[in-house]
C-alpha cells in the first residue's frame, strides 16, 4: 500500500460503489497509457465538502497529477455551492501536510476529530 493511504472497511469495493453512486462527479481518476495513476474522492452533503482520499502512484508524483485532480474536485465542489471543505491527514504524513498547506489548506487546531463505528 502506498505511504499515507489508510485503507479501512469503508474503502472496500462495495463501500466505494456506494460512495460513487452518491457523488459520481466527485470521484475522479487520472490515467496514463490506459492505467489509473491517480484518484481523488470527494463528497458534499449539502453543507460541507470532504476530500476522502487523494492518491497518486509514486512514479507520477511531482508531475502535477495530484494538483490537477485537486483543482478539479475543488472546482466541482465550488460549483455545487460548497463554501468550506475538509480533509484528514494522518499524524505521521508530513509530506501530505506540506502538500495541502502549499495548496492553501490550513490545519484546524480548534477542533478534535471523533469517530464511532456504527456497524
Amino acid at each position: 500500500m502506498e505511504k499515507g493511504v489508510n485503507v479501512g472497511r469503508s474503502d472496500m469495493p462495495a463501500e466505494i460503489e456506494k460512495k460513487i453512486s452518491r457523488d459520481p462527479d466527485l470521484f475522479l481518476i487520472a490515467e496514463a497509457d490506459d492505467c489509473i495513476i491517480g484518484s481523488v474522492m470527494g463528497g458534499f452533503d449539502g453543507r460541507r465538502g470532504l476530500i476522502y482520499h487523494l492518491a497518486v502512484a509514486a512514479p507520477f508524483r511531482e508531475m502535477g497529477v495530484g494538483s490537477r485532480l485537486m483543482d478539479e474536485v475543488e472546482a466541482r465542489l465550488r460549483a455545487k455551492g460548497c463554501l468550506k471543505c475538509f480533509l484528514l491527514v494522518k499524524n505521521d504524513n508530513t509530506e501530505a501536510e506540506l502538500y495541502y498547506q502549499r495548496r492553501g489548506w490550513k490545519p484546524m487546531n480548534s477542533v478534535h476529530i471523533f469517530g464511532k463505528e456504527l456497524q
